[in-house]
């Protein structure tokens, strides 16, 4: 589906300026937008049950538990 859209053209080529240092075109940025915006909150939805889970259990993840000289270890 096409969609036509309506910008300054100041905002148009920030836009672009910004796609283009993301490696994108301002048409993909768009889409991404629009796919996560009808996503609804789905991402949100997901760091909900990720933050209920961590809480299930604190301090730990699956049997490991959080050490601090262990994740400074070299």
């Amino acid at each position: 589906m096409n969609i036509t859209l309506s910008v300054d053209q100041q905002v148009a080529q920030g836009a672009r300026e910004a796609a283009r240092k993301m490696g994108k075109s301002l048409n993909q940025v768009v889409r991404d937008y629009l796919e996560q915006l009808a996503g609804g909150n789905s991402r949100e939805q997901q760091w909900i049950q990720f933050e209920a889970r961590c809480l299930q259990s604190p301090g730990q993840l699956g049997g490991w538990h959080f050490n601090r000289d262990d994740a400074n270890e070299r």
